[in-house]
């Protein structure tokens, strides 16, 4: 790592000794309408949505499980009760599954279930963007720093993406967020970094903007839905104004971080899914079934021949 980069340059860097708390603590906003999906979502929540045999919702949460986090906070909204069902003993469920001897499903459903005390859930009553859904949370998180996972996407990689920035955050503290280029015709859909000092994976964060147009944007480097997060990222939002859409964007409230503590975007390791998008949901379903230990032999021969019929 170059000479005065990362966590040894911030006494010099910030005037003052910054140490950083670990990050035992993540929020999953899961309020959204998921009208994208309609008529699928219309009584069951876009998160639930399956990818081959496991919902959306419970790949987040086994990434953020390997990566050490220990508290499980759900930012929920109306509809989503099969969210928290989901993560909750089923007693009927098990006692037939135990009269059937139906003892393999009974160890899957067994292995998804948070320990007691592990996890919170909190409504956000009006759904007025990322930024108020990850506001809503503030108690909870009790002035810790915290990890802020979208569901919506999906990174296939050895080691979980969460898991890698955690790591990288060992090393350089404050404020994080995976990146990845975009083409430029697309950055009106993330927040955009202005980029300064890169090492290896590691890029400087100079400046952040939400959703801007082609033309305006400061770079390609985009934001996708995994944050690690300061503590001062809640009163920032508490004040922060509408931004795109008439929301509260999570991106204004971080570009007034930018300069106060390190903040750095991590080029992950690994294939980014977006799951928003009927394709990118399809796209991540084709994956994971490939790599699916029982089914991943049938599924690669049921691609080939639809090739050949189209081919």
């Amino acid at each position: 790592m170059p000479e005065g980069y990362g966590r040894k340059a911030l006494p010099h860097r910030y005037g003052l000794r910054m140490t950083f708390k670990p990050v035992r603590k993540a929020i999953f906003p899961v309020g959204g309408l998921g009208a994208r999906f309609l008529p699928a979502t219309k009584a069951m929540p876009k998160e639930m949505l399956p990818v081959v045999d496991k919902p959306l919702i419970q790949y987040a949460v086994e990434e953020a499980k390997a990566a050490g986090i220990e508290q499980f906070i759900f930012v929920t909204g109306r509809g989503k009760a099969a969210i928290e069902d989901h993560f909750d003993h089923s007693y009927e469920l098990n006692a037939t599954l135990t009269e059937r001897g139906r003892y393999r499903d009974l160890a899957l459903i067994a292995d998804l279930l948070p320990a007691p005390g592990q996890v919170a859930y909190i409504r956000q009553q009006h759904p007025r963007g990322l930024g108020h859904a990850v506001w809503c949370a503030r108690h909870l998180a009790e002035g810790e720093p915290v990890a802020v996972l979208l569901a919506d996407d999906m990174v296939m990689a050895e080691s979980p993406c969460l898991k890698q920035m955690m790591d990288v955050y060992g090393r350089v503290g404050g404020n994080l967020v995976a990146v990845m280029d975009v083409p430029r015709e697309q950055t009106n859909r993330y927040g955009v970094l202005k980029t300064g000092r890169e090492d290896g994976r590691l890029v400087e964060v100079q400046g952040l903007v939400e959703k801007p147009a082609p033309a305006d944007a400061p770079s390609t480097l985009s934001v996708i839905g995994r944050y690690i997060l300061q503590p001062e990222i809640f009163d920032l939002i508490a004040d922060q104004k509408p931004g795109a859409g008439g929301e509260v964007q999570l991106t204004d409230a971080m570009a007034r971080m930018v300069g106060k503590m390190p903040f750095h975007g991590y080029r992950f390791e690994g294939k980014r899914f977006d799951c928003g998008d009927k394709a990118g949901f399809i796209e991540a379903t084709i994956a994971y079934a490939l790599r699916h230990p029982v089914i991943g032999t049938s599924v690669a021969e049921i691609l080939r021949d639809y090739a050949r019929r189209v081919g």
